[in-house]
């Protein structure tokens, strides 16, 4: 997984990018003319201190994650938690971002079951 770092990068996706918002994050994305995806997170200090912040960065990153491999490649892709984020369930946080990812046509199957819908802390070892 490839990750946005500049701040010029998350500025260009912000302005020019397209986007879609839910309750607990919103999703921006611009193509990017390479064969491969790159993700941005931004989790403000208004949703609390660093340990706060740190597990919402943690949670979206892992959630991208499971369910990259059904996601389109060539996209610049930013995440930005909102408030209602900090206290969300696993289960809610990932169908909000799938429902974005499927609304602004990210996805490249129908069945967009890639990930689990199960907390990684949950599974059964």
């Amino acid at each position: 997984m490839e990750t946005l770092t500049k701040n010029y990068e998350f500025k260009r996706l912000y302005n020019k990018g397209k986007s879609a918002a839910s309750k607990y994050v919103v999703v921006y994305y611009i193509k990017n003319n390479s064969a491969v995806n790159r993700l941005g997170i931004t989790v403000s200090t208004k949703l609390g201190g660093a340990v706060q912040r740190n597990r919402i960065r943690r949670r979206l990153k892992e959630i991208y994650r499971l369910n990259e491999p059904a996601l389109r490649k060539g996209y610049n892709i930013v995440l930005v938690a909102r408030h209602g984020s900090r206290g969300a369930k696993w289960k809610d946080l990932e169908s909000s971002v799938l429902y974005l990812f499927r609304k602004l046509g990210l996805n490249q199957r129908n069945d967009f079951n890639a990930g689990s819908a199960v907390a990684p802390e949950q599974k059964m070892l």
